[in-house]
């Protein structure tokens, strides 16, 4: 709370229940990010049970990546499951598969079933970042909308940072190797518990609840969120703006609606394909290549994943008063410069003496200058952008596609690795590059709009007439024919 009172100016309509409603929805993001995090210090430690993992890239792969594989078949249902189950009830479900799925591979007696059940974390993990961000995009105040949805993000990053720690713990623990990765794992159960407990005291979005006609309901909670404001013209145009029929994930082709959705696309996959889940899953590995051991590469994690929490913490404080595009411009020249100085000293001779502290100081570099851009403001953005009764949908397909990039990097980057450290890190450069290129054409500004704002100017600006505009249109058309 303190750290949104410096973020921004309190106003009447922000009260402590919308932040703390948004804190516990970002604990979407808390599990999200411990398994994100979790998995890179299991794999130290799964080869004393499973021998295949120490020699089989592809496989090892597949065990990281089986998670992003059910995050895309979570991302797929999830926004079509948001509109239709509500908000809160997808939250819910995705707390209990998450805990299946984290008890499952806590036991797991091969591979096989191993990945089973990081699959059906990942499942979980997709309901959760399609629902978490929407949520708290649906129930916040305009002027503090990107501070609150980038609690989700303080919250993913936070997980990271406490598997790293964790990992660390019982690293050190002198446990047997083959329980160590099972604890680390089966630790994913009580962040799945405590945001099952959270959901039952959270009131469900007021958006959704209009667009299921229940107004009453959708004014109390409203009243509730406002701190007691006056909530007539809000709610005025969220029932304006619900009275279009619900859309499908095919009217996201509509030429008017393109631009958007081609920048929600490239967003999306732009935050993975820089490589920071290449960092994440994998930096234990990145960091024993450099010459550190097992035990001194998780230590190395942990300064990563504090870095990667402060820096997305910049972002909460920032990203309401300096803009979204500003902060993803200069986050990606930073990523850019990192990860050419990390590839240009793999091909110099004679760095062999200082590539280890090259290689961290390089990733800390990277990491940072991710958080405080695409790690933080790719989602507030996407939740932003897209019309009311498309929501769902729009969520749903660009969070499905960014899991899909993010199996692609986990999948694969283990053999890249393989072929050449510079190879890796270079075309994680050149990708940076692209995307801000990408950034500096095609993202809009949304800093400081009502997503009812952001809506109305989409469709006036793609030559659609706004909600307000069709109905004094049939206002008048009404009017003409009772004088006729």
């Amino acid at each position: 709370m303190s750290l949104l009172k410096r973020a921004v100016p309190a106003g009447d309509d922000v009260g402590p229940f919308v932040v703390v409603v948004s804190a516990l929805a970002a604990l979407n993001g808390l599990l999200f990010g411990f398994d994100t995090g979790v998995v890179s210090g299991a794999l130290l430690y799964m080869t004393e049970t499973f021998p295949r993992l120490g020699t089989d890239a592809f496989l090892q792969g597949t065990v990281v990546s089986g998670a992003m594989a059910g995050a895309i078949v979570g991302a797929a249902l999830g926004g079509r499951l948001a509109d239709r189950l509500g908000r809160r009830r997808l939250i819910m479900l995705g707390a209990v598969l998450f805990f299946v799925g984290s008890l499952i591979m806590a036991i797991a007696p091969t591979v096989a079933v191993l990945i089973v059940g990081r699959v059906l974390d990942g499942v979980g993990i997709g309901f959760a970042s399609v629902v978490g961000p929407l949520y708290i995009a649906e129930i916040a105040p305009a002027k503090i909308r990107g501070s609150l949805v980038t609690l989700n993000n303080v919250a993913i990053t936070g997980g990271i940072l406490i598997s790293y720690v964790t990992n660390q713990f019982i690293a050190s623990a002198a446990i047997d190797a083959g329980l160590s990765w099972r604890v680390m794992l089966g630790l994913g159960m009580i962040p799945a518990v405590v945001l099952f407990v959270g959901i039952i005291f959270m009131p469900e979005s007021p958006r959704w609840l209009v667009e299921e006609n229940r107004e009453s309901e959708a004014r109390s909670v409203l009243q509730r969120i406002r701190n007691g404001a006056n909530i007539d013209a809000e709610m005025r145009d969220i029932m304006q703006m619900s009275k279009r029929e619900e859309g499908d994930v095919r009217d996201l082709l509509e030429p008017w609606l393109r631009p958007v959705l081609v920048v929600g696309l490239g967003l999306a996959i732009l935050q993975q394909i820089t490589g920071i889940n290449a960092v994440v899953y994998y930096a234990p590995t990145i960091l024993t290549a450099a010459g550190y051991s097992d035990i001194a590469s998780l230590f190395g994690t942990i300064g990563i994943g504090s870095i990667n929490v402060l820096f997305t913490v910049v972002a909460v404080v920032t990203v309401d008063r300096v803009g979204r595009r500003p902060l993803l411009l200069t986050g990606l020249v930073g990523m850019l410069v990192s990860q050419t100085i990390l590839a240009g000293a793999y091909l110099v001779s004679g760095m062999g003496g200082i590539i280890g502290p090259v290689t961290i100081a390089s990733l800390m570099l990277f990491v940072a200058c991710h958080a405080v851009s695409l790690g933080s403001v790719v989602w507030l953005v996407i939740s932003e952008i897209f019309p009311l009764n498309l929501r769902g949908a729009a969520m749903g397909v660009t969070t499905l596609v960014l899991w899909f990039s993010n199996f692609l990097v986990a999948q694969f980057f283990p053999s890249l690795f393989e072929i050449g450290p510079a190879v890796a890190f270079g075309v994680f450069a050149g990708i940076a590059a692209v995307g801000f290129a990408f950034v500096y054409a095609f993202v809009p500004e949304t800093k400081g709009r009502s997503l009812e704002e952001i809506e109305a100017e989409l469709r006036e600006t793609s030559g659609e007439h706004s909600l307000s505009e069709q109905a004094e249109s049939v206002e008048a058309d009404s009017a003409e024919s009772v004088d006729d």
